[in-house]
């Protein structure tokens, strides 16, 4: 499917989660390497979205991860940008410095290079934690060009949004 196609799910499932968000008198953070501030900018696209999200950050260099999120250096260099261990850091330190009961965090290889054997491009990697200590990592692998698997990224993360939130009544 190509990238528009996902892009153009994307403003029904951010009212979606807005809604949701709002129904638990919650608030969103978002902590994202791969998309670049696609899921803040989805999210904010929204009317009314300032009383369900607080702040995002993109970290897309391993300083900024570290530097503006707390992810441990030593997490980086063990497992690598792209992981669970990394996303779930990235997840608690938005959360940590955000004012907001949830986060969701994402890190992947988008392409067209850049990816291995072990971490080909379309793997990403993406976390949702709750105030509660609640937290959730999952590895993906999405298929086509670089926008694909970036518009892919984005709506796993927000239906992901939709699947823990469903957790918490």
């Amino acid at each position: 499917m190509p990238a528009q196609d996902f892009a153009q799910n994307l403003p029904e499932l951010a009212t979606r989660v807005g809604a949701a968000l709002r129904d638990r008198q919650l608030k969103l953070v978002a902590a994202e390497s791969c998309t670049g501030g696609w899921i803040a900018k989805t999210i904010t696209d929204i009317p009314g979205s300032s009383a369900w999200f607080d702040c995002g950050w993109v970290t897309y260099s391993n300083t900024a991860k570290a530097a503006l999120l707390g992810v441990a250096e030593a997490t980086l260099e063990r497992c690598g940008a792209v992981s669970a261990e990394t996303v779930a850091e990235m997840a608690a330190g938005a959360l940590q410095r955000g004012d907001a009961g949830v986060s969701i965090a994402v890190s992947g290889i988008a392409g067209p290079d850049g990816g291995s054997p072990e971490k080909p491009v379309g793997t990403v990697y993406l976390a949702w934690m709750m105030d509660d200590g609640l937290l959730h990592t999952e590895c993906r692998h999405f298929r086509g060009d670089r926008e694909a698997v970036r518009s892919q990224t984005v709506m796993a993360a927000l239906e992901g949004l939709l699947d823990v939130l469903a957790l918490r009544p």
